[in-house]
């Protein structure tokens, strides 16, 4: 059988072209923008005072309750009145955070160990908010981020020297000694159980605990006239330790090593307790990502080596997508272009209950890539003439009301094959129906009419579609 080819856009395989370079250059175009939002799509822009932004770029996320909302536009040095220099931030926002609360704080989080950064706002709760290029002021920067390197500058040498002389110290102080801690031990609790009466009696108010420490003050201040020979005394002490620390070296590192480790842990251990609890809560929020890719894993493995070569070729592809981008950029400016955006988007409104009905078809059923898969081979070879279809002839079975004859009512029989079988909308796992992909996969029953949807479930399982990658 052929036909003879129309003019129309379908039989014009120019226009095809056309159309579908016109799609992907489009698709590119909203790619290579992404990062500084989709074009077209209206914003909130404030701009934020932070601290520092260390490591943060442009292009780096905005988060909000660890979804995305935006991206950092802009980043500058401002120079406060006091002389101090802080960065302020530029953020380009989506419109459904609008307004953000008065009292919302912002950070500049690690995103990863790398040095990745992203800007988490923690939303406010007052009614007033920013209005649109409005300024966070600097004390919404809270709490103050730690960077690694500061966590690691608290254990300097000295440091790590004291630590190690502690360890050695009160390792060789408790080795072999475990026999006598056992019976200090034992000896505890009856030395507990006979401390009970003792400090009740002195928490008692008739034992005038606080006239003792009056009578100790007063003892002190007579004993001040001979603090000249206490200080001898405590010379001669100091002469007898000498004497001593020939024999007890490292008892004695041990004791004045001490002094100066535990100085640092009093001014090192503040300082990691905003990171230990930003690391809680890092990890915390990590704990649902580190499930998911378990299962994402080989479907990102997959990505990444399909994307490898054609992130290679993307470079040279970019070189000449410049002319057309500006030509897309002068087509953006003009006037016109604002009412087809405004057409389209209403033509995607009309279609949006379509395209959910259809959309189950291709995602769970793949039954588009099966069909422009099997449609290309429908076609014959063209001539000067057309093309030719491919089509093989069924010979209906024979009987009353049969399928090649005018009938009075659906075939049923007497013949075992003399039975109506119509589906004319089979179950594609759309909204409303069996998740089931029914078309193509029914089972046939002989000998019974089907008029509809076939009896039980199909399942979702169809032939895939595979890409050749040469």
């Amino acid at each position: 059988m052929k036909r003879r080819s129309q003019a129309s856009i379908a039989a014009n395989p120019v226009l095809i072209g056309a159309a579908t370079v016109l799609v992907i250059v489009v698709a590119v175009f909203l790619a290579y923008n992404a990062n500084s939002g989709l074009p077209f799509v209206p914003t909130y822009s404030l701009k934020a005072d932070v601290p520092s932004a260390a490591q943060l770029v442009k292009g780096n996320e905005v988060r909000l309750g660890g979804v995305r909302v935006g991206v950092v536009d802009e980043i500058k040095p401002k120079q406060l009145a006091s002389g101090r220099v802080v960065a302020q931030l530029g953020l380009k926002l989506e419109t459904t955070v609008k307004p953000l609360p008065a009292d919302s704080t912002l950070l500049v989080r690690p995103r990863s160990a790398l040095g990745l950064k992203y800007v988490e706002i923690t939303k406010g709760t007052k009614a007033e908010g920013y209005e649109d290029g409005a300024t966070i002021a600097l004390g919404q920067a809270t709490p103050a981020p730690v960077e690694f390197d500061e966590f690691l500058s608290t254990f300097d040498e000295p440091t790590r020297v004291a630590s190690r002389a502690n360890l050695t110290e009160f390792g060789n102080a408790l080795g072999g000694r475990g026999q006598d801690l056992n019976v200090a031990i034992e000896n505890l609790n009856p030395l507990l159980v006979n401390l009970q009466p003792v400090m009740r009696n002195l928490s008692d108010p008739q034992t005038k605990l606080a006239r003792l420490f009056r009578a100790l003050g007063a003892t002190a201040a007579e004993v001040a006239p001979v603090a000249q020979t206490q200080a001898a005394m405590f010379r001669n002490l100091d002469t007898t330790f000498g004497g001593l620390a020939n024999v007890t070296g490292p008892i004695q590192e041990s004791i004045t090593g001490g002094p100066p480790a535990l100085d640092a842990a009093i001014r090192g251990l503040p300082r990691q307790r905003p990171f230990i609890r930003n690391t809680e809560a890092f990890f915390a929020e990590l704990r649902p990502g580190v499930r998911s890719l378990s299962t994402a894993a080989p479907t990102l493995a997959d990505a990444l080596e399909i994307g490898t070569p054609v992130l290679r070729r993307t470079v040279e592809l970019n070189r000449r997508l410049k002319p057309t981008f500006q030509s897309l950029q002068r087509f953006a400016e003009d006037p016109l272009a604002k009412l087809g955006l405004n057409d389209l988007a209403h033509t995607s409104r009309v279609l949006a209950p379509t395209i959910r009905q259809l959309k189950p078809a291709q995602t769970v059923c793949n039954y588009v890539s099966l069909w422009f898969r099997n449609v290309s081979s429908l076609l014959s070879q063209g001539d000067a003439n057309g093309t030719g279809q491919r089509f093989i002839i069924i010979a209906t079975p024979q009987g009353p009301n049969n399928e090649g004859l005018f009938s009075s009512a659906p075939a049923n029989g007497p013949g075992r094959d003399n039975y109506l079988h119509s589906n004319a909308y089979p179950n594609v796992a759309a909204p409303g129906q069996t998740r089931e992909c029914e078309a193509a996969n029914e089972t046939y029953a002989p000998g019974k009419q089907v008029i509809g949807n076939v009896p039980g479930n199909q399942g979702t399982r169809t032939e895939k579609t595979v890409i050749d990658r040469r």
